[in-house]
């Protein structure tokens, strides 16, 4: 229901508005060995791994397939902000419980209205901004391995992202409310969120692994003189 098959643009735009989620099997298949080589070469045994100042990286999100999926949800202003690479494995596993993404990487901290708490993690400055930045961006999840039921794939809370910031307190319920949906990919897939999307996973299950190279893409500047980190 959320995979892009027939309708093309149109029905990926009604889909993502809709649902707030939309898989684009073999979208990034080109790229797969070269994610694949960048994701060999970081730390291993690690949960994520944030990316930035990898050329080759740079050069993959910023244009060809992958930011044209972006692109096709925010505009030809979509540029990459922030990259993490998840990698579960029998080393490194973990559940997610259900939350939304609420801060962003920022190159310096300024402190401006609206913006914080402030936390540094792995040395990058990241603030929450106001919830209208969230809002406005979009999340692409680049698959490196299958990932069918078993192996961890993400939950998500359809429409969730149409709700703006969620109290804590009420997420429980508003998932029991619109239900969730499994995000299953294959290698070279590409899931695109609605940022604000509620969403969660299980720890992975047996020997394999599962990475992702998850991508932020915004299209508007912050409040100045903060600015985004960027890739």
């Amino acid at each position: 229901m959320t995979e892009v098959k027939e309708g093309g643009a149109d029905r990926a735009t009604a889909l993502f508005s809709s649902v707030g989620a939309v898989h684009y099997p073999g979208a990034a298949t080109g790229v797969l060995d070269a994610l694949l080589r960048l994701a060999a070469a970081q730390p291993q045994g690690r949960a994520g791994v944030r990316l930035q100042g990898i050329a080759e990286l740079t050069a993959l999100l910023s244009g060809g397939a992958i930011r044209d999926v972006a692109a096709h949800h925010l505009g030809e202003g979509a540029r990459p902000v922030r990259a993490v690479l998840f990698d579960k494995s029998p080393a490194a596993n973990w559940s997610l419980a259900w939350h939304q993404d609420r801060t962003i990487a920022v190159g310096a901290r300024h402190d401006v209205a609206g913006y914080g708490p402030w936390t540094r993690k792995q040395g990058i400055q990241h603030v929450a901004p106001p919830f209208a930045v969230i809002e406005a961006m979009v999340t692409l999840r680049i698959h490196l391995d299958d990932v069918p039921d078993d192996n961890a794939p993400l939950l998500i809370a359809p429409g969730s992202h149409r709700l703006g910031r969620i109290p804590e307190p009420e997420i429980a319920d508003v998932v029991a409310r619109l239900g969730s949906r499994t995000c299953i990919a294959g290698a070279g897939d590409i899931w695109a969120y609605a940022t604000p999307i509620l969403h969660a996973s299980a720890a992975a299950r047996g020997a394999r692994r599962r990475r992702v190279v998850q991508v932020d893409y915004a299209a508007g500047p912050l409040a100045a003189p903060l600015a985004w980190l960027g890739v």
